[in-house]
């Protein structure tokens, strides 16, 4: 019998760092998921999510941002707590989770620095190298003395001897994102006087002295990790040249190097850290690339690498040793798997859309996934049981929720008809995947259209789904997924030669003129906006609300570069403006002084949202008696989210 071909051989190629052995060459990136006690206790849920990261089959599983200090040193709620010895017994159990599946697991440690996290601070100041608040974190800062930097030494120190206690491979020191550590090392944020500022070897010295601390205490008993950011963005930041002179010679004391960028702690720069879905793939090889040419330790690449095509690319041209992935892992945790049997199209694809997976933590609320509903629930639905009793399901819809209504139904192992009315599936996304930066939601629709359709439910296009149509079905389960609708409002005018919808402009159906006015300060609109200057037309976006609340449905990362975006491209944004009336000139607004205004336009964009689609829901709703509605039709026009979620809960367990 002949050999087979390995699908992705420096992928599934095995890792020497440090005494440590890694079974290939993907590391889950760390990633807070809030999943804690409110005092960073163990649960069983965090237990599980550790499990299913393990059982993922990476080579090593990272714990996301882990605090060293709880008195102020905490910027997520819900981080573990690794500062007590009794902490151990609980950490040893997310260990023994991990190994079970061969997997190596970390710990990121760090310190928030000036961007803790004032609502769970214990003090009521954060400390720094140097007294420079956050406007949006603690007010007050205090300048760290020497009592300060050596007790946060010993922190990291003991630290890393609790979590090796514990059973844990490897502890990463987080140096990146404008985090304490990084603080320190750059010059935008450090403007000591003494020996822990001023030139550069002295702004490195405290970073050297914490990870020197480690590595006493530990030996080499345990691997260490260190993240950093290549390059900060921020003006006065450190740049790719000063990172490298210092990993020349912080490397004596570490087995493994992992490269990001940007600053999680200044909104300014954080798109740059954890970047949506208009920032390009791979974005941090070139800085790995760098750092592999002039240092003698292993480096890892992170930043919106979403498959193993992706990462075995990186390896084979040598670029990084290592290939971190965080969000595209947790919107299909079997991605290795798939890809390495010659599947690689049965990956669901992330949208880096951070509406879930980061929104949710940043919130305190435990992480979520706006595709995969089964993450934070893994305990629970890591597999879907057979259903006891075979039923017949009907579901009207074949949006999103109607077709993960379909996919959980069939699951189950329940007979499924699923009536659309429309000749396709996918509700609005295949309309408003056709932006130019909207390839992941595209990725999406096309791999849910084709998941549906090969899910075994009978998918029924161009059907109307009238009340005789599902009776006829006699079935014991019908969901309504009738989807949302969009919004017009009754301003005079809408329904000039000039006007059209943002999902007739987004979709290509409709040409616009050069001059656009866009009304709806939503992402919708604001997206839509972008896409049309994109094309070089003259785009003004108004809204009643302030410029300020634009968009403020959408986490802040995604928000931050949308609003660079359209700045870049010239977008004029109008805000406190209410439309009064379409004209065949244009717009007519009143301001919040009663100031009139006309806004030029030769075609005018109504974005004014969504509203829930309930036509003949009293007759729906009274067809069965066990009847389930999910999605925007149910509790108001939400997001890709909230139609998984729902789709997804409500009858994981019919």
């Amino acid at each position: 019998m002949s050999e087979v071909k390995e699908r992705y051989p420096h992928v599934f190629s095995p890792l020497k760092v440090g005494n440590l052995t890694l079974k290939n060459r993907i590391q889950w990136s760390p990633m807070v998921s809030a999943l804690s006690t409110a005092y960073g206790e163990v649960t069983p849920d965090y237990i599980n999510f550790i499990a299913m990261q393990a059982r993922s089959g990476v080579g090593l599983v990272t714990i996301g941002a882990t605090a060293v200090d709880e008195e102020n040193g905490q910027d997520y709620p819900g981080e573990l707590l690794i500062t007590r010895d009794e902490c151990i017994g609980g950490l040893y159990k997310i260990t023994d989770a991990a190994h079970r599946y061969g997997a190596k697991i970390s710990v990121e440690m760090c310190h928030a620095g000036r961007g803790a996290d004032g609502t769970i601070a214990k003090t009521p100041y954060a400390i720094a190298p140097t007294a420079m608040a956050i406007p949006y974190r603690m007010k007050y800062v205090k300048a760290m003395d020497q009592g300060d930097i050596d007790r946060v030494i010993e922190a990291y120190a003991d630290c890393a001897a609790r979590l090796y206690k514990a059973g844990f491979d490897m502890c990463m020191i987080h140096a990146a994102h404008g985090n304490l550590l990084s603080q320190f090392l750059s010059p935008a944020t450090n403007h000591r006087e003494d020996d822990y500022g001023g030139t550069p070897e002295n702004r490195w010295r405290f970073l050297l002295e914490v990870l020197k601390a480690v590595r006493d205490r530990v030996g080499n008993k345990m691997a260490v990790e260190m993240r950093i950011s290549a390059d900060e963005i921020m003006p006065e930041g450190m740049r790719l040249e000063d990172t490298l002179a210092f990993l020349k010679v912080a490397q004596q004391h570490i087995d493994l190097i992992h490269i990001s960028k940007g600053l999680i702690v200044d909104k300014k720069y954080s798109f740059h850290t954890i970047p949506p879905y208009y920032h390009p793939y791979c974005h941090n090889v070139h800085y790995a690339e760098a750092a592999k040419k002039v240092l003698d330790i292993p480096v890892t690449t992170v930043g919106s690498i979403k498959n193993l095509d992706m990462a075995e690319e990186i390896l084979a041209k040598g670029q990084a040793d290592v290939v971190a992935m965080g969000r595209a892992l947790l919107t299909d945790p079997d991605m290795l798997k798939k890809s390495r049997a010659g599947k690689p199209e049965a990956v669901r694809p992330c949208l880096r859309c951070l509406q879930m997976c980061d929104k949710n933590v940043d919130d305190g609320k435990p992480v979520r996934c706006s595709v995969n509903p089964r993450v934070g629930h893994e305990g629970q639905y890591s597999f879907l049981q057979p259903a006891v009793h075979k039923k017949k399901a009907v579901v009207v819809g074949g949006g999103a929720a109607g077709m993960m209504a379909a996919q959980t139904l069939a699951e189950r192992g329940h007979d499924v008809v699923l009536f659309e009315a429309k000749d396709q599936l996918g509700g609005h996304l295949p309309n408003i995947c056709r932006l130019p930066f909207k390839d992941d939601l595209k990725q999406y629709c096309e791999w849910d259209v084709r998941t549906t359709l090969a899910c075994g439910a009978d998918v029924r296009l161009n059907t109307k789904a009238t009340p005789e149509l599902i009776l006829a079905e006699n079935p014991d389960v019908l969901v309504l997924a009738t989807g949302s609708t969009l919004f017009a409002p009754p301003v005079p005018g809408i329904d000039g030669k000039n006007v059209v919808d943002v999902v007739s402009v987004d979709s290509g159906k409709v040409k616009t003129g050069q001059k656009v006015v866009v009304c709806g300060g939503g992402m919708s609109g604001l997206e839509c906006a972008l896409g049309l200057a994109m094309d070089g037309k003259d785009v003004t976006v108004v809204d009643m609300v302030p410029v300020d609340s634009f968009a403020s449905e959408i986490v802040f990362f995604t928000r931050n570069m949308l609003m660079e975006e359209l700045q870049k491209h010239g977008v004029k944004l109008v805000g406190d403006s209410k439309v009064e009336a379409f004209t065949d000139k244009g717009v007519e607004t009143i301001d919040r002084n009663w100031r009139k205004t006309t806004y030029e336009a030769d075609t005018i964009v109504t974005a004014f949202g969504l509203k829930p689609n309930t036509e003949n829901f009293d007759v729906l709703m009274n067809l069965v008696p066990e009847t389930y509605v999910v999605g925007d039709c149910g509790d108001g026009a939400k997001s890709i989210g909230n139609a998984n979620y729902t789709a997804f809960h409500y009858l994981a367990e019919v």
